[in-house]
This record gives structure tokens, C-alpha cells and sequence, in this order.
């Protein structure tokens, strides 16, 4: 086989990428060590978040900002031996979030999320995976009446602002809708634009099964064996050299060592996050999000997967579960979690960008190499978007969304 483009990483960005070039007519190589959504894909939520039009910002309230400091919370937790790498990635966050530049990265960041229902269920239908989704949204949950006024004002602004569709519940209703409670909560926003997936590595999967259906190769190889060569690009795998024109690194937490080793000093840092399945009990009708403790429960095949916030930590530290066990304390005060499915938790990473965008377009420096990384929460939910903009920039076609603001030569 020679292909057109080798795409290095599948998970969802990796897989969609390779899967919107092929529907494009393109030959591609798949090129990953593990199966389709093994890694980052398969260990989140299983939401597909199209309320999430505003990313993640470093908090500007100096009380959370000391409750992280101190270890207070559950939402946050980090390892010491790893700051003096992050200082100067989590200054420029801090300095991203500063309102009047934040607003600028939000309308940046919407105008991926605007099309991510419609990008993931054109793939979805061409996959099959239509077994997988679940269209009633997710619920935002909150243990006080004051915090949860907080957010339904913050959720009007969102719906005028952006469209956002949602309803509040108070706990008559939410009690109601969810009879697996046994906490009385103040209530919550149910936000009813989101999609969940009840197998977040299936659908990653499906959509691999779909690309080799219509003619994509997939190979087992290593990504940081990326060559250029005369003519292109060429990466080994265990069938032998896979040479192309065109390589894409959508390697997520592993794309800042694959660039670097190419002399891009981008800067990215890793969130790392947990999950832990668990079966038994009369479990939940819709994922819900504790909002005050920071964490997820969500209805799954395997189980009630409960997920953790972030962990600052360098990639391959040792697994330090702390927030996971504060976590299921807090989860088992609002529902029976009687029987953990795996013995150790999951583990995995998160890739981010200092200003909250991801890194989206051409290598500045090296004809016919492209990234697409560092979406950070957001890459389960923007697979499909971010595949079809990277597919529509190689083959040179007007992109579907301004490419220019996720250009690696904004940094």
C-alpha cells in the first residue's frame, strides 16, 4: 500500500481524521501501538458536550485558587515533583484566562462545539453506532440551593448567548428523574443539548471499522519513528516502512514529544484523570455531574463509570488514585456504586494548550506535516469537527471553519 497521508495516533481525533479523509477519496494509513480508542478516548465521561461552548479557564477567584494549593477539594490534584515543568505552562494558562482575552479564545473554542452533534452523527450513521447514543443530554447536579442559582443564571446567559438548550429541576423533579438518588439534592440543570455514548472506546471503534471498510489501513507501529523523506513523510510499522506525502500527529498527550523531537517547542501540558466502573444498585437514568465536588457518574455498558477532575502529573508518573477515593466517598452519598468492576482504577491523559484552543493546521516549518492535538476535555466531543477541518486544509478545499485561530503559528 502506498497511501496519500499517514495519520500517527487512534483515538478520536487520530481515527476521525483518518475516517474524513477516506470519505473524501484519500488513501491513509491509520498508524497506532494500540487498537483504536485505547488510550484518552476510551477514559472520559462518554459525552459528547455541545453545551461546552466556553473551555475550561484558570480559576481568577484567589479562594479557589488556594483550596487547589492545599489539596482541599476533589476536583484538582497535582504531584510536587511536577510544578517546576508546569509553572511556565500554567502561568500562560492564568494569563490566557484573563476576561478580556478569554472571550476572544471562547468564540474561538464555540465555533468547533457548534458543529459537533452534526459532525459526530454523520459518522455515527455511516458507522452504525446509532446503538451506542443517547440523545436527552446530561444533568448538572448541586448539593446547595445557592450554588445552583449561581449556575441557572450562568445557563440563561449561555442559552441567549449561544443557544444552549436546558430546564431546571428542582429536587422534587430531579428525585423524581433520577429514583437511584438516596440524597436529597437542591436540584440541578439539565442541559439537553449533549449526546452520551454508552461505550466511549466502541464508538472510536466503529468509526475505525467504518475507515477500513471503505479501504483504510490500520498498523500496529511507533509513532516517534516519523521520518521525513524525499517526497513526504515515512514511519515504521510492524508490516515495515509506511511512507506518504502528507503525515498528521494526532497523537494527544503524546503529540508535545513527537513535535519536539521535530524541533517545535509548543506549549502543552498533560491533564491526567481516572475513572473506575461499577455494577449493582439501581444506578442512573442520564450521566450526572456533581458541580461542587468536581466529578461524573455516568451510566455505561460496563457499569456506573465515576471520573475525576484533573491531576497535574508528568506522563508515565505512578498512579496516585487520591482523587478517585475521594470521589467515590462523594458519589456513594447519592448512589449504591456496590461493586467495582476493575481491580485498579484507569488511568489516562489529557492534552492541553495554554490558551485553551487546540493546535489545529500545517507544521509551520515542514511541508506535508500536520497537527491536530491539545483539545484538552474536548477531544471526544470535537473529533468529527477537528477530522473534517484537518481533512478539508490537506486536500486544499475551503474549510467548513476558519482554520486561522487553531494555527500552531499563533505561538
Amino acid at each position: 500500500m502506498t497511501p496519500d497521508v499517514l495519520v500517527l495516533g487512534a483515538g478520536m481525533l487520530g481515527t476521525c481524521t483518518a475516517l474524513q479523509l477516506v470519505l473524501r477519496g484519500h488513501s491513509v494509513a491509520l498508524i497506532d501501538r494500540r487498537a483504536p480508542g485505547g488510550e484518552t478516548s476510551y477514559g472520559n465521561a462518554g459525552i459528547i458536550q455541545r453545551e461546552a461552548v466556553e473551555p475550561y479557564a484558570f480559576p481568577r477567584d484567589g479562594r479557589a485558587v488556594l483550596k487547589v494549593a492545599f489539596k482541599r477539594g476533589m476536583d484538582v490534584d497535582y504531584h510536587v515533583g511536577a510544578l517546576p515543568s508546569l509553572m511556565s505552562p500554567l502561568a500562560r494558562y492564568w494569563h490566557a484566562s484573563a476576561p478580556s482575552r478569554y472571550r476572544d479564545i471562547a468564540r474561538d473554542h464555540c465555533r468547533l462545539i457548534e458543529h459537533c452533534l452534526t459532525e459526530h452523527q454523520a459518522l455515527i450513521a455511516e458507522s452504525g453506532a446509532d446503538a451506542l447514543v443517547r440523545k436527552d443530554g446530561y444533568r448538572l447536579a448541586f448539593r446547595s440551593h445557592a450554588v445552583m442559582d449561581s449556575m441557572a443564571a450562568r445557563a440563561l446567559v449561555l442559552q441567549e448567548r449561544y443557544g444552549i438548550r436546558y430546564s431546571l429541576l428542582d429536587g422534587d423533579a430531579l428525585a423524581h428523574a433520577e429514583p437511584g438518588l438516596h440524597r436529597r439534592l437542591a436540584g440541578a440543570v439539565h442541559w439537553e443539548d449533549p449526546w452520551s455514548v454508552s461505550d466511549p472506546g466502541a464508538l472510536v471503534q466503529h468509526y475505525a471499522d467504518r475507515f477500513i471498510a471503505l479501504g483504510g489501513h490500520l498498523a500496529e507501529g511507533d509513532a516517534a519513528t516519523l521520518t521525513a523523506v524525499a517526497g513526504g513523510w515515512s514511519v515504521q510499522s510492524q508490516a515495515g516502512p509506511l511512507t506518504a506525502r502528507h503525515a498528521v500527529i494526532a497523537l494527544g498527550p503524546w503529540a508535545q514529544a513527537a513535535s519536539c523531537a521535530l524541533g517545535y517547542k509548543l506549549p502543552l501540558f498533560v491533564k491526567r484523570g481516572y475513572h473506575r466502573h461499577y455494577r449493582g444498585g439501581p444506578g442512573l437514568q442520564l450521566p450526572l455531574l456533581d458541580a461542587e465536588s468536581g466529578f461524573v457518574m455516568a451510566p455505561m455498558a460496563d457499569g456506573v463509570r465515576v471520573t475525576t477532575g484533573a491531576e497535574f502529573a508528568r506522563i508515565g508518573a505512578p498512579a496516585t488514585p487520591v482523587q478517585l477515593a475521594k470521589v467515590e466517598r462523594a458519589a456513594r452519598e447519592l448512589i449504591d456504586l456496590p461493586q467495582p468492576v476493575e481491580t485498579q482504577p484507569w488511568l489516562g491523559n489529557r492534552p492541553c494548550t495554554v490558551d485553551m484552543k487546540p493546535v489545529i493546521g500545517p507544521a509551520p516549518r515542514h511541508p506535508g506535516l500536520w497537527f491536530n492535538f491539545g483539545h484538552a476535555h474536548q477531544g471526544f466531543t470535537l473529533g468529527p469537527a477537528s477530522g473534517r477541518l484537518m481533512a478539508e486544509m490537506i486536500e486544499g478545499t475551503t474549510p467548513f471553519v476558519d482554520p486561522a485561530p487553531y494555527s500552531a503559528l499563533r505561538f
